[in-house]
């Protein structure tokens, strides 16, 4: 990420968690709607749960949070505590979105998830994105700890998906659309900080200093992790 100035976006299908982006958030079984007016009110429905369904395919996302301290997620995504947490300027990376980013003329939305217990399907008549951004933005309590800010863009553009290393290596394998995920470009001053897992190699730590001090950008502010004497939590030390 950092090495190459972007954002990876990664199709709603292929999310860690089956029932992010399900279409059966959405109740389409009263459903109106003058585009299928006299269509029996079963195929309306059928209609409508096969476009939430094809729109999930076609919408790639990239995964960000609030906070820069779980214990969970340094544990389940930082290969425990040993890698990094890259903060992001929101606001920076929104000015570097391309024109042509995605194939509808979109800037990616920024959209706080909610959480909730149950699935409590959303009615359906309502604007499209006020629709389906509940699709988008609705996951199981369990995950409410990861405080999600996602940024969401429905059919990106061909010139920006690329293979990842490990998928470029695989060059006899045939890959489903979906697999591939979608890169914004960021310039230097989209990284605001970057913070240091308490188990990080001291010589990765310093071979990534040296980078962004040279390549990346001298003002993006660095923290080490360290553990908190007097609780369960991490607290940072600038460097």
């Amino acid at each position: 990420m950092i090495g190459n100035h972007n954002l990876q976006f990664t199709n709603a299908s292929q999310l860690n968690d089956p029932f992010d982006c399900h279409p059966k958030l959405i109740d389409f079984s009263n459903i109106s709607t003058p585009r299928l007016s006299g269509f029996p009110k079963e195929w309306i429905k059928m209609i409508e749960e096969n476009d939430a369904l094809n729109l999930r395919n076609d919408t790639w996302l990239c995964s960000l949070s609030k906070v820069n301290d779980s214990l969970l997620m340094w544990s389940h995504y930082c290969h425990n505590h040993s890698g990094i947490c890259i903060g992001v300027d929101i606001d920076k990376a929104m000015e570097c979105v391309p024109p042509l980013f995605g194939q509808i003329l979109l800037e990616p939305l920024i959209i706080d998830v909610q959480y909730q217990d149950l699935i409590e399907s959303r009615e359906s008549n309502k604007g499209y994105y006020d629709k389906y951004k509940y699709q988008w933005a609705t996951k199981a309590k369990d995950w409410e700890y990861e405080q999600e800010v996602r940024l969401v863009i429905p059919k990106p553009s061909a010139r920006y998906f690329a293979l990842t290393q490990e998928q470029a290596k695989q060059s006899d394998k045939t890959f489903d659309w979906r697999e591939i995920h979608c890169y914004l470009p960021l310039k230097g001053d989209c990284f605001d900080s970057i913070y240091f897992g308490i188990n990080i190699k001291p010589t990765d730590r310093e071979e990534i200093i040296r980078y962004v001090r040279k390549d990346l950008n001298p003002q993006t502010k660095l923290f080490q992790m360290h553990e908190d004497d007097n609780a369960f939590r991490l607290k940072p030390e600038s460097i």
